[in-house]
């Protein structure tokens, strides 16, 4: 069982971190409140508020919490709500009144939305408009009993705030009618609280801060249990691992992918936070002509994202155009990043796109890249402080260097279970506390991990093992392709062949020359038998291409 020695790889960076560096989250907002009190903390819209600011707001919301709710340690309160003004003050008011964050998507279905209301339990949502008429239609079957609402625009400043909320209602059209009885206004209620009220509460590292959903692949969500010490772990490793690159309240980060989802949660609103950095928070990152537009308006420092978000940026109109000079590190994480990506990244900023990797129950950073990487190498890094990494047969046998297997991991940021779900925690945690992520690949001889692919997504011809990335990374490379996702469909004489999905770049792209090109570069087993040109490919919310429903889809055709 290999444990990857950190500081061989990054000078400077300790091989162990203290994970009860903080007595609790509260402790590290509370710091940078002060530390960085007139440092511009979270932008949105034109509309930004200081440390200061966000730490009276919070304080403010806590309090509301506490004595207008009337909620105890442990309530749990959920969130669904985009990248907003709103979402830090709501969400550092739940955690600075000793609650637990619940995030929701706001776009999930109702059938999503009922399940985890009720799953986690939570009776207090604080919820965006536009998503109101999902949480009409299931609300009398969850336990919810606090609803506040706010409009995107709600935080912004007169005159704008109601300009902003008027265009979305009335022009766009963007929030289906709604009736919720017992809602009430957020900002109305924020406003009118007083933080003077606040009980800073008895909170440990042993307490819960979230219950973080995983995306549902193999069937029903599960709320993974997220620590209050799980988190502060992540906090501490991820800041050993950049403070060398980075300078405390000088940082501005741009954030793009949802703060709902693990990735952005921890790096962008948590990790930045603690370096007073100015949080450039990305709405609607679908909207490229309109993210590129803000990109031109601040001198941003780093960049976080998905593959699928880098690709549809640098295919963006103008994005080229756009002053890199102070761009310093852009990590990318969620998914594979691509080397066609990873390298076209690099040509345009100037910057290389530095590989990260995790999951929702790792809090989620485990494995990084060194920071003074030059070029992109294919690896998801090496462990960071504190953490074993290992490669595991289907028996829980460790396997040596370079042979393939699931990834496992162990570390201080690793999840405490899974809600209610105590038979679902032990399939993933082996007996010596490592968390079986569900990745295949391996650790080669300098100690680099090398992600295969999902051992769910691998597809199997005539015997053979067939990784999707690998399929896809070489489609890509084909100039006429902006995006692909490959999967395995039933066939009688291979068990299963491989089916490609792309999205064109280049109208003028044939089934026959994509088929010649994947011949040239692939062998044969792994040579996509079929082909399908689509406008999109289906994605989750952060941009990762859903193989599970395109493989749903071919399932329905051969039943």
């Amino acid at each position: 069982m290999s444990k990857v020695w950190t500081a061989a790889y990054e000078e400077g960076v300790p091989t162990e971190i203290d994970p009860r560096h903080y007595s609790s989250l509260i402790e590290v907002l509370e710091e940078s409140f002060h530390k960085f009190a007139d440092n511009e903390s979270f932008y949105c819209m034109g509309k930004c508020f200081t440390y200061s600011e966000l730490d009276l707001l919070s304080k403010k919301f806590a309090s509301y919490l506490q004595n207008d709710l009337k909620l105890k340690k442990g309530d749990r309160v959920a969130l669904m709500m985009p990248n907003i003004l709103q979402y830090p003050i709501a969400l550092f008011g739940i955690l600075r009144a000793g609650l637990v964050a619940v995030n929701v998507n706001p776009l999930y279905t109702a059938r999503e939305l009922e399940h985890q209301l009720n799953d986690s339990g939570a009776e207090t949502i604080i919820i965006f408009e536009n998503s109101c008429h999902t949480l009409q239609e299931v609300l009398p079957n969850t336990p919810v009993k606090n609803v506040l609402t706010t409009g995107i625009g709600d935080l912004l400043g007169f005159p704008k705030s109601m300009i902003v909320n008027f265009v979305i209602k009335h022009v766009k059209k963007m929030i289906p009618d709604w009736n919720i009885p017992i809602a009430k206004d957020f900002k109305t209620e924020l406003f009118d609280a007083s933080a003077d009220g606040y009980q800073r509460p008895e909170v440990s590292l042993e307490d819960i801060a979230f219950l973080q959903y995983t995306g549902g692949t193999t069937g029903v969500s599960k709320g993974a249990i997220l620590s209050h010490a799980n988190i502060v772990a992540n906090i501490v490793q991820a800041r050993a691992w950049i403070l060398n690159y980075l300078k405390e309240g000088k940082e501005v980060i741009i954030t793009p992918l949802p703060l709902y989802h693990i990735f952005s949660l921890t790096a962008n609103c948590m990790v930045f936070a603690t370096m007073g950095a100015k949080n450039i928070l990305i709405t609607n990152p679908r909207d490229m002509p309109g993210f590129v537009k803000e990109l031109n308006k601040h001198k941003f420092t780093a960049f976080t994202g998905v593959n699928t978000l880098f690709n549809g940026l640098l295919n963006a109109d103008g994005f080229s155009e756009v002053d890199f000079s102070s761009l310093r590190l852009t990590l990318g994480g969620g998914m594979a990043v691509q080397r066609a990506v990873a390298e076209r990244w690099k040509k345009v900023t100037g910057v290389p796109l530095i590989e990260a990797y995790g999951l929702t129950e790792t809090s989620p950073a485990a494995c990084i890249n060194p920071m003074d990487l030059k070029e992109y190498n294919g690896k998801i890094g090496v462990p960071i402080p504190s953490t074993d990494m290992t490669i595991l047969d289907d028996d829980g046998n460790v396997l040596p260097t370079g042979e393939v297997g699931e990834i496992a991991i162990k570390g201080p940021q690793v999840m405490v279970g899974y809600w209610n779900r105590p038979e679902e925690t032990d399939k993933v945690m082996t007996k010596d506390g490592f968390f079986k992520t569900g990745d295949i690949g391996f650790m080669d001889e300098k100690g680099y991990f090398q992600i295969v692919d999902r051992k769910k997504d691998m597809i199997l011809v005539s015997g053979f093992n067939v990784y999707p990335n690998e399929v896809e990374e070489v489609v890509v490379t084909n100039e006429k392709v902006l995006e692909a996702a490959a999967i395995g469909v039933p066939d009688e004489k291979s068990g299963e062949v491989v089916k490609i999905f792309v999205v064109k770049k280049d109208p003028s792209l044939t089934e026959d020359e994509l088929k010649a090109f994947c011949k040239e570069h692939l062998t044969g087993y792994k040579v996509p038998k079929l082909y399908e040109f689509r406008e999109e490919l289906p994605k989750t919310n952060v941009g990762k291409i859903l193989r599970k429903d395109l493989r749903n889809e071919e399932l329905e055709k051969h039943k």
